[in-house]
This record gives structure tokens, C-alpha cells and sequence, in this order.
């Protein structure tokens, strides 16, 4: 027979799995205001809930905590900040009037999102990939809860969608990888997992979704889009947590959403050329990603040369994500 504690730790992902699902869900049912209110709603019964139970089977897991630290919250507010004036001058600024403005300054903001999260935690704060969920955690259960995800949100949306030529949605997919892998790092690895390190699991959530629908006011979107965006954000922010891993977004999820997004608004169309400008984007990001995984095996040898074992860190639902 499973022990209460073990079968409890079993439930925790698999509550956290049915949010999201049921989040994606109710993307096809409700407006942006209501899709926000249930969201959250659903969301602080779960976590409510799911207290209870770990209380109960003495797990660690933080839902609030207060021990701030500043140099990432000072790290946090500067990319961030950053992030939401790059998308500003290209969107706003220049416009598709400039493209070749728009995407230098687009772009830019992409590989800031990425290589500035990883700069300050491998380098500046000696920490792991995998602090930025950079990691393939246990990979059979993210894969499984990425292909469940992705395959609720395509069936409702891609899968009922109008596709316009190739030569449109081509580079628009080209656009939604390099957008997506941003995302994932910015938003989950970074900003979230910063968060819960200084107030907790549900503050966490809460504000890094809150972050995710604001920062599209540099898309100049208003004020419905961002909240219909922040409550997706929760349901995003809860998908990372359960695998601890940005996997379970990135390629499927959050690119399929973003493609399909726009294809509604029909409002961008670039040239085919563009695909070899977003590749190279994505391509950057992985060398980004690829160096800090080198450096990150050298400090590890050096330690282990020195007598000291690396620690590791363990992602997922019920159990610490960060250092």
C-alpha cells in the first residue's frame, strides 16, 4: 500500500496538471475579464487546498515566504524594465514603417530576455542551469504533460483555425520559437523562480503572471488583452511548476499559442526572409544557453578537484526549484 505522504505527493502534480488543463479549457468559454476572475479563483482553491495537504504530510514546499533578495529583485525590475522598453521602440516606435528597426530592436529584446537571466545567474550568482529551468528534470513526465498541454490548446485553437497562405504563417512560426523560448526563460525560469525564492509559491505565481500580461503593453495591446493574458499567464506559471522544467512550454505550448494568436490578428505579415533572421535569434539563445552549460561543467569540475561535490537542484511540484 502507497503511504499517505507518498500518494500526497503524487496528487500535488496531478492537481497542478488538471489546473492547467482546465485552464486551456476555459480559454474557448469565457471573456478576458471572466477568464482572469475564474482563473484565479480556481487557482487560490487549489492552492488552498493543496496547503492542506502538504501540511499534512509535513512536505516542504513554501507558499509564502519572506526573505527578499534584492540583488534579484534589483534584477528582475532592470531586465524587466529593459525588456518592456525594447518591445516599446519596436512596436510603438518603429513600427512595421521601419522594419528593419523594428526587428533589430525586437531581436534585441529576445536575446536580453535570454542571455541576461542566464549572465546573472550562472555568472554573477554562481548558480545552476537549472535554477532557470534549463533542466530536462524527470523528462518522461514533462514530455507526457507537454504533449497533453499542447494537444488541448491546438485542438482548440490551430486545429478550428483558418490558415492563410504558407508564405504568412511560415515566418510567423519562425517568429513564435525564438518568442517562446524568451518566454519560458524570462518569465518562468527567471522571474518566477526569483520570486519564490524571496516571497513564496503563490506570490510567485500571482506576480510573475501579473508581469507576463503588463509586459504586452509593449506590443501596445490594452488593457482586455493584458488581462486576459495575465490569467493565461497563471495557467503557464502553475504548467512550469508542475515539471519544474521550461520543456513542458517550450516548443509545444507557447509557440502553438502565439502562432495561433497571430493568425486571429492577421495584423503582421513578413517576408520569408524573416525566418533566416528569427533562426538565427533562436540560434543565439542556444549558444547562450550551451556556454553557460560549459561553464557550469568546468566550476563543477573544479569543485569536484577541490574535494567539494556540486549540489544538484530537483525540480517539480512539492519540491525546491531553486538555490
Amino acid at each position: 500500500m502507497i503511504s499517505s505522504d507518498r500518494s500526497t505527493i503524487f496528487l500535488l502534480p496531478t492537481l497542478g496538471a488538471a489546473f492547467v488543463v482546465g485552464g486551456l479549457l476555459l480559454l474557448d468559454l469565457l471573456p478576458a475579464t471572466g477568464y482572469v476572475v475564474a482563473i484565479a479563483g480556481i487557482g487560490l482553491v487549489l492552492a488552498l487546498a493543496a496547503a492542506v495537504l502538504t501540511r499534512s504530510a509535513k512536505i516542504e514546499l513554501a507558499w509564502l515566504r519572506s526573505r527578499a533578495d534584492r540583488a534579484d529583485l534589483a534584477a528582475i525590475v532592470g531586465l524587466y524594465v529593459a525588456v518592456v522598453a525594447g518591445l516599446w521602440l519596436a512596436f510603438v516606435v518603429f513600427t512595421t514603417d521601419n522594419v528593419l528597426g523594428l526587428f533589430l530592436s525586437y531581436a534585441t529584446v529576445l536575446l536580453v530576455g535570454v542571455t541576461g537571466p542566464i549572465f546573472y545567474m550562472v555568472w554573477v550568482r554562481h548558480r545552476p542551469l537549472a535554477s532557470l529551468g534549463l533542466t530536462l528534470g524527470d523528462w518522461r513526465a514533462t514530455a507526457a504533460l507537454a504533449v497533453v498541454f499542447a494537444g488541448v490548446q491546438f485542438a482548440l485553437t490551430l486545429a478550428r483555425a483558418e490558415y492563410p497562405a504558407p508564405e504568412v504563417w511560415l515566418p510567423l512560426l519562425a517568429m513564435a520559437l525564438p518568442v517562446g523560448l524568451f518566454e519560458a526563460v524570462f518569465f518562468r525560469g527567471f522571474i518566477q523562480n526569483r520570486l519564490e525564492a524571496s516571497l513564496g509559491l503563490v506570490p510567485a505565481i500571482a506576480v510573475a503572471a501579473g508581469l507576463y500580461g503588463l509586459y504586452h503593453v509593449g506590443y501596445g495591446m490594452g488593457l482586455n488583452e493584458i488581462t486576459f493574458l495575465a490569467g493565461l499567464g497563471i495557467v503557464y506559471a502553475v504548467a512550469f511548476r508542475v515539471a519544474g522544467s521550461i520543456l513542458v512550454l517550450w516548443p509545444l505550448l507557447t509557440p502553438l499559442g502565439s502562432l495561433f494568436s497571430q493568425i486571429q490578428a492577421a495584423d503582421i505579415v513578413m517576408p520569408m526572409e524573416s525566418i533566416l533572421g528569427f533562426a538565427d535569434v533562436l540560434a543565439l539563445m542556444v549558444a547562450a544557453i550551451w556556454f553557460a552549460r560549459r561553464h557550469e561543467r568546468r566550476r563543477a569540475t573544479g569543485r569536484a578537484t577541490r574535494g567539494h561535490t556540486p549540489g544538484r537542484v530537483r525540480a517539480g511540484l512539492g519540491i525546491r526549484p531553486h538555490r
